[in-house]
């Protein structure tokens, strides 16, 4: 246990740094983009689903709650929306930076999942026309998660306070999971369960739905140590939208619309992770 323990506290301060440069550069783009990108996403229309996939994968304070808020006021479609959800990344970049992952590899996942935020999108706003034929608000309010983006601090203070929260969650998880593997061992690590077809695909979208970072560094640190396959990877970083559906609960009183709108996030992760499964797509 001393021995795991140690291991433990050893890998998570090695990749401080890292995760601190990210969080940095991250809090920089989001200072200078934030802005103009919920400018976009406001006057996207039909073009929403593309704008709203391509501008989520982009690592951006709260994006995903702000497009829950503008959702809430009728300012853009659910394919919007739901677009959105899919691309974001959440905290799933720095770790994979911070881990030193290729970034090639995270060029794939990124695509992929931006790629997937689109054509759901598109689909949802072609079948469930519905959704958008309410009344547009004349004006929304940008919604700020100030326990998840301290916006209005320096990008330095705000970094700082985003590294030392995913650190404590990474050492968290890699206790937890060390403590597993040493109960299994390494050669088992591969048969659990959330490497197992269609299986680990629905429980990795089942943690995604975790509606705040801590999916984020389960999925991706499980992946990371093998005891999660690709496609379930995907399934449940696809889910994973952060803040936003914390945000879309709180401001849309529409209970029964909100329900059907995570189903069908949930539904539209699985099956990507799903497809990309079955198409045996590398990472």
């Amino acid at each position: 246990m001393l021995e795991i323990l140690q291991d433990c506290v050893i890998d998570t301060v090695k990749i401080i740094p890292f995760l601190f440069l990210t969080y940095l550069l991250m809090e920089y783009i989001e200072h200078r983009t934030s802005e103009k990108t919920k400018g976009v996403i406001r006057r996207a229309g039909k073009m929403g689903p593309l704008l709203g996939g391509v501008l989520g994968a982009i690592p951006q304070c709260g994006f995903s709650a702000a497009a829950a808020g503008f959702y809430s006021g009728r300012v853009i479609t659910v394919g919007t929306l739901l677009a959105v959800f899919l691309s974001t990344s959440d905290e799933m970049l720095p770790i994979l930076l911070s881990s030193q992952v290729p970034l090639t590899t995270i060029l794939h996942i990124v695509g992929l999942k931006a790629l997937i935020g689109i054509l759901a999108g598109i689909l949802a706003d072609f079948f469930l026309r519905k959704f958008n034929q309410r009344k547009i608000g004349d004006s929304i309010h940008d919604l700020c998660d100030h326990d998840q983006c301290h916006c209005e601090e320096s990008i330095v203070k705000s970094a700082a306070k985003h590294t030392l929260n995913i650190t404590l969650f990474i050492f968290l998880v890699s206790l937890a999971l060390n403590l597993v593997i040493a109960l299994i061992g390494e050669d088992n690590l591969g048969n659990v369960i959330l490497n197992q077809p269609v299986v680990g695909e629905i429980l990795a979208g089942i943690i995604g739905l975790i509606p705040n970072c801590a999916a984020s560094v389960v999925i991706t640190t499980l992946y990371m140590e093998g005891a999660m396959s690709a496609g379930a990877m995907m399934s449940g970083l696809l889910v994973g939208a952060g803040v936003g559906l914390l945000v879309l609960f709180r401001t849309n009183s529409n209970l029964k619309e909100n329900m059907k709108i995570t189903g069908l996030l949930y539904v539209s992760g699985v099956a990507g992770g799903l497809a990309l499964e079955l198409l045996q797509v590398t990472l």
